[in-house]
């Protein structure tokens, strides 16, 4: 099994990099193989709405016109038989660089073309809130709500916070070989 796990956080050590690696850690224990990328290290422009409409090829050809790394990002994708998706948690929701890789993800999964290698794949959502860590819940219900858009089957949601991080990780784990062992067993 092949997984991609995206992330929003700009730190490789911080809380959300240390959940989404104990997810690898878990796919790893089952002998799934896991790529990282850390969506703030791409090139990853935010939606510009194109036309007057407010779309653009994305909506009609399941295609975004912006070059930059998200037509990458989108064939590891498809090409991975799982994904993860975990953000900081920004004021109860998103980090920027993920907001703008979903955003337009989910646009170009409006068209048939663009649902390709997306629609249906397992994926879990992972939220990881700092300071009080209040605004976990809510993101991760943003997560969810949006990955579902786009098309993907969101098997897990995982919300975390500073204060639980520990307990978390290990959850964390044994997510990621349930993951691997294919979340329908």
């Amino acid at each position: 099994m092949k997984c991609l796990i995206l992330t929003g956080s700009r730190n490789p050590d911080g809380q959300t990099a240390r959940i989404a690696a104990a997810v690898g850690e878990g796919l790893a224990s089952a002998a799934a193989d896991a790529e990282t990328v850390y969506l703030p290290e791409s090139d990853l422009q935010c939606c510009r709405q194109c036309d007057a409409e407010g779309w653009g090829p994305c909506r009609s050809e399941g295609r975004c016109i912006i070059e930059d790394d998200f037509a990458s990002l989108v064939a590891k994708l498809r090409d991975c038989d799982a994904c993860v998706f975990a953000t900081p948690v920004y004021f109860g929701s998103l980090s920027e660089s993920m907001r703008a890789f979903l955003d337009r993800l989910r646009r170009i999964t409006r068209h048939e073309t663009g649902k390709a290698g997306v629609t249906g794949k397992p994926a879990v959502a992972v939220c990881v809130a700092g300071g009080g860590g209040g605004g976990a819940p809510q993101c991760a219900q943003h997560m969810e709500q949006t990955l579902g858009q786009a098309g993907l089957d969101v098997v897990d949601v995982l919300p975390a916070r500073r204060q639980n991080l520990t307990m978390k990780l290990d959850v964390a784990r044994t997510v990621g070989r349930w993951l691997a062992g294919g979340p329908s067993s």
